[in-house]
């Protein structure tokens, strides 16, 4: 009950109050996605910024806690798309943009905060080592098989994987991993006054971008296949966590720390961006959209199971 009230609470009452501002049209949509474009293209990326720049490469970047993770995170896409594609009869686009709904989790809005309000600030580098490698691994592999999919019936408008190089290095986030990877390396030091600004933005990030999800899940109504919805949220929530546990402690013998940044982080629910991707191709929007919604709120549960169990 403690992890509950002093954890998991605190970060989805800003969710819900930033729900309730939008809701009671005192926030409009403008300014939702103004608050949004804010948090994820500048205070997001300065954050990560520091915290790659800033981590031992050596000791955080450790190989067996990513692949506990995304080991984990591959089965539940391989399983939502085999689910959508062979058992609910959806097409091949539609089954790709459903499988990336159980792949990619809320690693950053969702996993950063509650990691560290339960396991400090200090707790944060498992997070940090699979935040820097989120992007360029799902969206790579995401993309690479949507671009494959559609060019496979019809003439090709440019080779796909330069598409999707283009789009993944023009992703601010993605900008400031890199950018944080060569300070790190080549032990760059920035004058006080930038990282004091970068600092500034930073504190931002979290609260900020939370706040805005709240607002951007108002749009997102309960709509399309439920049972598919159902399937996203039970790889989401239970078996992506389930397989990084089992892997993490009887596989890798992943360190404490290392196991908690991980199972939490898989815990979460499909982040905001996995609409986003619905939405750019065009496909499964309304089960992206919902699945979302569910998922978020019922990560909660979720949340609360694996906090209990972690040491």
């Amino acid at each position: 009950m403690a992890a509950l009230i002093d954890v998991i609470l605190p970060v989805f009452l800003v969710i819900g109050f930033g729900y309730a501002v939008a809701w009671k049209g005192a926030l409009s949509e403008a300014a939702v996605d103004g608050l949004m474009i804010f948090a994820q293209n500048f205070a997001v990326p300065c954050l990560l910024f520091l915290a790659i720049s800033r981590i031992d490469l050596a000791a955080d970047f450790d190989m067996p806690l990513l692949a506990s993770f995304y080991i984990g995170a591959f089965a539940g896409f391989g399983l939502s798309f085999a689910g959508a594609r062979y058992f609910f009869g959806r097409p091949l686009e539609d089954s790709i943009a459903i499988g990336f709904c159980a792949l990619f989790s809320n690693s950053v809005l969702l996993g950063l905060p509650i990691t560290e309000r339960a396991y400090g600030a200090g707790a944060l580098a498992g997070n940090y080592a699979i935040v820097s490698v989120h992007a360029l691994i799902i969206y790579g592999f995401g993309m690479t098989f949507m671009e494959l999919a559609r060019s496979r019936n019809g003439p090709r408008s440019g080779n796909p994987l330069l598409k999707v190089a283009r789009s993944i290095l023009s992703n601010p986030l993605l900008i400031a991993i890199i950018l944080g990877f060569v300070a790190n390396v080549t032990a760059v030091r920035l004058p006080g006054v930038v990282i004091s600004a970068l600092e500034t933005l930073a504190s931002a990030a979290l609260p900020a971008a939370l706040f805005g999800l709240g607002g951007v899940l108002l749009r997102y109504r309960p709509e399309g296949d439920i049972k598919v919805i159902g399937m996203i949220t039970v790889l989401s929530l239970v078996v992506h966590p389930a397989v990084t546990f089992a892997l993490g402690t009887t596989v890798f013998s992943l360190d404490q720390a290392a196991l908690r940044s991980a199972v939490v982080t898989a815990a979460m629910a499909p982040g905001v961006n996995t609409y986003l991707f619905a939405n750019m191709y065009g496909v499964a929007k309304r089960v992206a959209a919902s699945g979302v919604l569910i998922a978020t709120a019922l990560s909660i549960g979720s949340v609360w199971f694996w906090l209990s169990i972690l040491p």
